[in-house]
């Protein structure tokens, strides 16, 4: 009996002991709400971020083609987003190269908004294959543009210059416009590729750079003078989507808005690119990320506001995941 009675006041001292101790933690978290694991953070999307129109336009000719068909090629990634490249393509989009494109017959192929040079069609005709285009129609305008002006330059043996990423598809489709003729120029360090005594028209890719664009410009200018050349012989066309450059100054507005910016954008797009650059100049604590699974909580504090945005080829799905994992951090 005295033995029950010692252990079982043992057992009573001790379930008190853990009721105190569970009393002084539910209390301490109440009043230090610091101590929870959740932060405190005020998350927002960028109301101006997410496809463009011509990207958003592919996406869905896609996915209206692939309702009908068992399985559907596409010319290159549609988006340049993996994350999406896979969602689609475990609906049935196969991607193919223009090498795959040689050997397929009798087949149907999306082409993506980035456009695709005169070649492509001509080769579709040769393999009967129904081509779904879907390409974007201020790059189709484009395209139209520089095979006209290219058409004007032969009769003053004038040379096409395009601002824009060499292998990129649409540069690829608006060189195929001048007979592989064009000069490509990716910055003022490939100005060495032009003849200054000769007259220029210069174009740009849609997706890069305002700013770019414009400080090529001056320095063709200012080349065109040092050789003694006539600035009535040069043509500059500023051809970049408005939707996309004026991204770059709502982006400042916004990055500067924000304690913390995740940029979301797959590490293939050039616009992604040049639009992170934009975060970064405005916030130092700007990052890059594909998706949630890039971000570290090293981050954040407690009480800041994140700000999510992306590039044109950023999916809105995409930039909700991040979202929402950020919200249970």
């Amino acid at each position: 009996m005295v033995i029950y009675f010692i252990f079982a006041f043992h057992i009573k001292k001790q379930c008190a002991y853990e009721e105190s101790l569970t009393n002084i933690i539910l209390k301490n978290l109440l009043l230090n709400p610091k101590n929870t694991k959740n932060m405190n953070i005020d998350v927002e999307i960028d109301k101006n971020s997410g496809y463009c129109f011509g990207v958003e336009y592919a996406i869905q000719m896609a996915e209206d083609a692939l309702l009908e068909k068992k399985s559907l090629f596409c010319l290159g990634d549609i988006v340049h987003n993996d994350m999406e490249v896979k969602r689609l393509n475990a609906l049935g989009l196969k991607i193919i190269t223009r090498d795959d494109l040689q050997n397929i017959h009798n087949a149907s192929v999306l082409i993506r908004a980035h456009g695709e040079p005169p070649e492509t069609y001509q080769l579709a005709l040769k393999n009967n294959i129904e081509l779904i285009d879907a390409s974007c129609p201020v790059v189709l305008k484009l395209q139209n543009r520089v095979k006209n002006s290219y058409d004007n330059l032969q009769e003053n043996n004038g040379q096409m210059v395009i601002y824009g990423k060499e292998g990129h598809a649409e540069v690829i489709g608006l060189v195929g416009q001048t007979n592989q003729n064009a000069i490509i120029v990716g910055g003022e360090h490939e100005l060495d590729k032009i003849d200054f005594s000769r007259p220029i028209t210069l174009f740009s890719q849609t997706t890069k750079s305002t700013a770019g664009f414009y400080k090529l410009k001056d320095k063709i200018s200012e080349k065109i003078t040092e050789k003694n050349g006539n600035l009535a012989d040069f043509d500059a066309n500023d051809s970049i989507c408005r939707q996309v450059s004026n991204r770059e100054p709502q982006l400042q507005l916004f990055a500067q808005s924000h304690d913390v910016v995740l940029f979301v954008s797959g590490k293939k797009s050039s616009n992604g690119k040049a639009l992170f650059e934009t975060c970064l100049k405005n916030n130092a604590k700007s990052y890059f990320i594909e998706n949630e699974s890039e971000i570290d909580e090293n981050w954040f504090s407690d009480n800041i506001k994140v700000g999510i945005c992306g590039a044109t080829s950023t999916p809105m799905w995409l930039m909700e995941n991040v979202k929402n994992f950020v919200n249970k951090l």
